[in-house]
C-alpha cells in the first residue's frame, strides 16, 4: 500500500518583533500624571461675560504697564492675580534666603502666584522648562525673576542645570522647583523626581516645603489643555483663590531619592472638597491644614 508523500517541511516564518513606540525627545524624563478631563476642569461657578471681558481688559493693561515700566516682579504678579479676580493667601513661616522651595504644581498659574509672594524671599528664583521663556503672558514674568530655564529635550545638560541651581543657593538665593516635573491635577498625584534634590545637598542648602491650592477647579492646567484655553476658564472663574502653605525649612541630610520619596504628595489621602468646588493641589506630609 502506497502512503501519500509526505509534505516538505516549510521554514519557520520569520517574525520580525516590532519596534517600540518613539518617544520624543522632551517626554524622556517627563512624569506622567493621569490627569485630564476627568479632573473637572471645566466645572465650578462662572461669572458673567461682561465680567470675563473687564477681566481680560484689566490683565492686559496690567501686562502693557509691565513691558513699559521697571515693575518689582512680585508687583506685576499680584496685580495680574487681582485682574484675573485671583485671592491669594500666603501662611506659614517665611522664606528662607538660600533654601530650595519644593512643592506640588497644578497650573501654569504656579508661577504667578510663587512670584506674588517672591518678595517674601528676597531674590527668589525659579526652575521652569524652556516652553515657557516663549509664552506671551508668564514668559515674561519668568524672565524677569531670573528664572532657570530647564530643556527638557536635552536630558545631558540636566546636570549643568542642577549645577546652576547650586550656585544660586550658595549666593543666598532662595530657589523654587516643582520635583513632580508636570502638573497635576490633585486627585493623580505622581513621584517626586530627585534630581533638583542634588543641588541643595551639594550647596548644603536647606529644604522649605510648599503647598500650593486652588478652591475652584478651573484653575488646573492638565492633559490636552492649551494656554488660551485655560486662560478663558480662569477667565470665567468665580470666586477662585490661591492658598500657598509654607512648610518649616529642614536640612537636605538625606540622600536625594530618600528625600524626594519623603517629601513627595504621591501617597497623601485626596483633598476634601471647600464650597462644591473642588479643591486643586495637595497638602505636603510635613504641613498642616490650612485654617
Amino acid at each position: 500500500m502506497r502512503t501519500a508523500p509526505r509534505a516538505a517541511a516549510l521554514p519557520p516564518v520569520q517574525v520580525r518583533p516590532t519596534a517600540p513606540p518613539r518617544i520624543p525627545f522632551d517626554q524622556l524624563w517627563r512624569p506622567y500624571a493621569d490627569c485630564g478631563r476627568q479632573c473637572g476642569c471645566d466645572g465650578g461657578p462662572q461669572v458673567g461675560r461682561a465680567r470675563r471681558v473687564l477681566r481680560a481688559v484689566a490683565g492686559g493693561l496690567v501686562l502693557l504697564l509691565g513691558v513699559l515700566l521697571p515693575w518689582r516682579p512680585d508687583l506685576l504678579a499680584r496685580a495680574l492675580l487681582r485682574a484675573m479676580g485671583i485671592r491669594l493667601r500666603v501662611t506659614g513661616p517665611g522664606v528662607v534666603p538660600g533654601a530650595l522651595l519644593v512643592g506640588n504644581h497644578v497650573s501654569w498659574l504656579d508661577i504667578v502666584v510663587m512670584t506674588a509672594l517672591s518678595r517674601r524671599a528676597g531674590r527668589l528664583r525659579m526652575v521652569a522648562k524652556t516652553e515657557v521663556a516663549a509664552w506671551p503672558v508668564i514668559g515674561r514674568i519668568a524672565r524677569r525673576q531670573r528664572t532657570i530655564f530647564v530643556d527638557r529635550a536635552r536630558p545631558r545638560v540636566l546636570p549643568d542645570t542642577v549645577a546652576q541651581v547650586s550656585a544660586a543657593l550658595r549666593a543666598g538665593q532662595a530657589v523654587q522647583v516643582f520635583p513632580e516635573g508636570t502638573t497635576t491635577c490633585g486627585p493623580h498625584p505622581v513621584p517626586w523626581r530627585a534630581a533638583f534634590l542634588q543641588a541643595a545637598i551639594d550647596a548644603e542648602a536647606p529644604v522649605q516645603t510648599f503647598t500650593l491650592r486652588y478652591a475652584h477647579p478651573a484653575a488646573g492646567f492638565v492633559g490636552d489643555d492649551t494656554l488660551v484655553v485655560s486662560l478663558r476658564r480662569v477667565l470665567a472663574a468665580r470666586g477662585m483663590s490661591a492658598a500657598v502653605l509654607l512648610g518649616a525649612p529642614r536640612p537636605a541630610d538625606a540622600p536625594r531619592r530618600e528625600l524626594a520619596a519623603r517629601l513627595s504628595h504621591a501617597d497623601l489621602p485626596r483633598p476634601e472638597r471647600v464650597d462644591g468646588a473642588g479643591v486643586m493641589g495637595r497638602t505636603s506630609g510635613d504641613t498642616s491644614e490650612f485654617s
